[in-house]
This record gives structure tokens, C-alpha cells and sequence, in this order.
């Protein structure tokens, strides 16, 4: 019978989603059939599925750790900000509304259902279902209709890990402090916890681990010392753009703007692998960098937004002086769109009704529909003849003289467009540095040297069974797979 085991956190950004992937891995290299499973996520970094539909890309890498293909059942509940207050909702992997947050909180119970069909039938297809919480189950403000944390462990029945992140500080405070606030049955659902993310000789936290089980009566499974594979993961939301980056002297620039509603931005994740590479991340308030080589603008949720955020941080200068000077602007889906003369978007699907001015430096318009268009794709670069594979995530459709000079050509016609002189390019082509050889193609293009040995994807499994091992290596497996239990399980009264 299968078994399913859940990881929730003390706070956000705890560790939930690598922990969960190390586990997925560590099953797997077990033997279990094994596979992820995350009731709700509010991310836009999405991933297309084969199988039609997206989910959020931490639980494609997730999938990838348990050697499966992602499935819309892995994220039934897929939240994309658009603005402060609304969200676009995806079910089962189809984006069926926007929604403002305080109306989906009072109706997000409705959702339970759909959740459960998928969880079910993850349940019939494995051995073993690791899922991971949202957020915080002390979050108790939100636990009336929950659907991410413990309203999720208590209707399906599946036993609780609970994991305090030491980097942050305070985490004896967040776990103990997690058991006073909770309802005690839904602290009875918590069969231990993890520390996470610990610096330094993991001993010298033996007396804070005793303080925690004596407080809360929950046994630990083991204390996780901070792991540097992680950071060479695929990072899943955009809070690992406030963390400072180191840059390094290498022979190309790149500089992308820190976009408010920026989506998809792990296409940036093999570039920054490259030795050659130094990329930098611009946040709001700071200008472009002028030794800039290359100007990234990746995708967004909210294009027509975003448009008037780069505005109002002066990039548009920064952008229109580097392209005049004879530097190279590459746009990516939302940025793609930016590059273009006008978007158009008189149905409101990006916000209020009507027309906004692009940069100009395509010569495209951009015309936003209700359709939206989410699918894995394979093409050829249509400068290079390299084979990119990637998959599109975007609304809204995009037409002019310059996509007589397309990006890349694919099996239902091109994709993207290049400007008469060949140094501004867009496409809707999302994932397409992971092809090894159009990256390094497209890097010796523009003057730089790629790492002829350095293959994206190996990168990541490698990156995945080191973080396999250290988990491995600080945690009782035995005893935290012994906590999983068949669905419908009910904690002790």
C-alpha cells in the first residue's frame, strides 16, 4: 500500500522544496516508486508538462530527483502573482481565472477536492508520496479552508516532518513556538522535526536540539548542515534574487533587470554556470551597468506592469543607450514582448483594457489574448542550426517584419524575431540555454568561450545526488521513512 509523508516549515524558505527532492532521490535510489506532490504553490516559475499543462518548477525538479516526467497532478494548485493582490489560478495545470487574494482565501476550501483527485492518484501510481507544505501551518490566521499545510495533512490523512531553518535564527522560538500556536490536533499530526541549513559543527547544537524535543515532545530525525548543492539548483521563487551574488571577472557580461513580476528566471541558471559568464542580477533603484555585453530581459507575469516598473527605474534608457551603442538585448516571452513597438491588450488579460508603447527595438506588435499557450517545445536556432529544446508558457501572440528573421524554427512554424542588425532578439523560447550546444553556439556568437564540458542537465543530477547524500548522511532516513503512512491515516487521540 502506498505511504505518503509531508514536510512543512516554520516559515517560508526554510528548505521545504530541496528537502523534498533530496528525499524524492533518496527513495528513489532506494528502490520505491516515488514522487512529489505539492497541494498549492505560489510561484511564477512554472514548467510545462508533456502531458499538457504547468505546475511550478520546483516540483519538476522534484519529479526529475524521482526520474519521472512532470505531471499536473505533482501541483493540482498552481497561484501566479500578477499583481500585489491578484493572482492567476491554475488547476490541474489549465489557468482558468485571476483572483483577488482575500476572494480566493474565502473560497479556496472549494479547491480541496481537486486536490485530493490528484493526490489520489498519485497514491495508486507509487510506493511512497513525499509532499511538501506551503508557507507555515502557524500561519494560524490562515487555517480556516487551508489547503496547503495542515487543512491538507488532516483530510488526507498523511503524517507530518516538520523543518526549522537555523540560518534565519530563532529556530528553537519557530519551533517551539509553531506547537504553542497550532491546534493540538493538528500538532498531533507533526511526528518530529529537521534543522536545516546549520553552519559549523552540527554537535554544538546537541543543547538546543534537547530543549526543542523536551518543549515540544517531538523526537528530531537530524540536524542538516548548510549544503552547497543547493545553490547550484534551480532556485524556486524570486526570493533568491535578494540574496547577494558574487560576480567574477570572465569575458562576458551579462546584466538582467530584477522585474517585479519577473517569471521563469531560472533560464538564467545555465548561463551562470558558464566560467565565462559573469551575470548580474540589476535590482530595482540601480542603473544598468555600461560595461554590459548583453541585457537580458526575462519573462514576467504581468508584461504591460512590468513595462511601466522597468520604466519607472529609467532601464528603458539604460536598455534603448546600450542597444545604440551596438550592444546585444536578448528578450525572453513577457521581455520578448517589451522589445516590441506596441501591446496591445484590449480584453484586459494583462490588466486594465488598452495599449501600451514597447521599446522598439523589434520591429513587432504584441497582441494579448485569452488563450494561453502552454507546451514543451523542440526547434532549431535559426542563426546557428543548433536543436534547442525548452517549453512555452506565455498569453498573447506577437507579429512584424522582424519575425522574417526568426529565433529558432520549430514543427508548427518560427519563433521570435531579430532586428535588422542581428544584435536585439527575442523569443517565446523559455529553458533554451539548458541545450548545451545552442548555449554554447550562441555564446560564440557574440565573442565569448563556452565550457565545451559542461553539460546543464548533468549538472543538476549531479548537484541532486550530492544533496541526496548530505541529507542522507545528517538525517535518520530509517526513522523519518518509518513516519510515512498509508493515506487516511489519523494521529493518536
Amino acid at each position: 500500500m502506498a505511504r505518503a509523508l509531508m514536510l512543512q516549515g516554520t516559515g517560508s524558505d526554510v528548505g521545504k522544496s530541496v528537502l523534498t527532492a533530496a528525499l524524492c532521490r533518496i527513495a528513489r535510489r532506494r528502490g520505491l516508486s516515488v514522487a512529489p506532490f505539492k497541494p498549492q504553490n505560489m510561484s511564477n516559475n512554472a514548467a510545462a508538462c508533456a502531458s499538457g499543462g504547468e505546475i511550478g518548477r520546483a516540483q519538476a525538479l522534484q519529479a526529475m530527483a524521482c526520474g519521472l516526467e512532470p505531471h499536473t497532478d505533482m501541483n493540482p494548485v498552481l497561484l501566479k502573482p500578477q499583481t500585489d493582490r491578484t493572482s492567476q489560478i491554475v488547476l490541474h495545470g489549465r489557468a482558468v481565472e485571476a483572483m483577488e487574494a482575500k476572494d480566493y482565501m474565502a473560497r479556496r476550501d472549494r479547491l480541496m477536492g481537486p486536490v485530493m483527485e490528484s493526490f489520489d492518484r498519485l497514491t495508486a501510481r507509487h510506493d511512497l508520496v513525499i509532499v511538501e507544505g506551503a508557507g507555515s501551518p502557524a500561519e494560524i490566521n490562515l487555517r480556516a479552508r487551508d489547503i496547503a499545510n495542515m487543512g491538507f495533512a488532516r483530510r488526507a490523512g498523511v503524517p507530518v516532518c516538520l523543518i526549522g531553518d537555523i540560518e534565519k535564527g530563532g529556530v528553537i522560538a519557530s519551533l517551539v513556538g509553531t506547537k504553542a500556536v497550532i491546534d493540538e490536533s493538528d500538532a498531533a499530526m507533526i511526528g518530529g522535526f529537521v534543522v536545516n541549513k546549520f553552519r559549523g559543527d552540527p554537535r554544538l547544537f546537541d543543547d538546543g536540539v534537547v530543549e526543542i524535543e523536551k518543549r515540544t515532545g517531538w523526537p528530531c530525525f537530524g540536524v542538516i548542515p548548510w549544503l552547497s548543492a543547493t545553490a547550484r539548483l534551480p532556485a524556486e521563487d524570486a526570493v533568491a534574487l535578494s540574496r547577494p551574488t558574487k560576480t567574477r571577472d570572465a569575458d562576458l557580461k551579462i546584466a538582467a533587470p530584477m522585474l517585479s513580476r519577473i517569471a521563469n528566471f531560472d533560464d538564467a541558471d545555465p548561463l551562470k554556470l558558464e566560467p565565462g559568464v559573469a551575470f548580474e542580477w540589476v535590482p530595482p533603484g540601480q542603473a544598468i551597468p555600461r560595461d554590459t555585453d548583453v541585457i537580458i530581459l526575462f519573462g514576467t507575469k504581468s508584461t504591460i506592469g512590468d513595462l511601466a516598473f522597468l520604466r519607472e527605474q529609467g532601464w528603458d534608457h539604460d536598455i534603448l543607450a546600450h542597444a545604440r551603442g551596438g550592444g546585444r538585448v536578448l528578450g525572453i516571452c513577457g521581455g520578448y514582448q517589451m522589445l516590441g513597438r506596441i501591446i496591445s491588450d484590449l480584453d484586459g488579460v494583462d490588466g486594465p483594457p488598452g495599449d501600451a508603447q514597447g521599446l522598439g527595438l523589434l520591429d513587432v506588435e504584441t497582441t494579448m489574448t485569452l488563450d494561453k499557450r502552454v507546451t514543451p517545445v523542440t526547434g532549431e536556432c535559426a542563426q546557428t542550426g543548433e536543436t534547442i529544446t525548452g517549453y512555452e508558457i506565455h498569453m498573447g501572440r506577437t507579429a512584424g517584419p522582424d519575425t522574417a528573421r526568426p529565433f529558432a524554427t520549430l514543427a508548427d512554424g518560427p519563433d521570435g524575431a531579430i532586428s535588422a542588425n542581428g544584435q536585439v532578439q527575442g523569443t517565446y523560447f523559455h529553458g533554451a540555454f539548458t541545450s548545451d550546444g545552442f548555449r554554447q553556439a550562441w555564446l560564440a556568437q557574440i565573442g565569448a568561450k563556452a565550457d565545451l564540458t559542461l553539460t546543464f542537465q548533468g549538472e543538476v543530477e549531479r548537484a541532486l545526488d550530492s544533496l541526496a547524500d548530505g541529507v542522507e548522511a545528517a538525517v535518520d532516513i530509517e526513522a523519518l521513512f518509518a513516519l510515512a503512512k498509508p493515506p487516511g491515516w489519523a494521529a493518536p487521540a
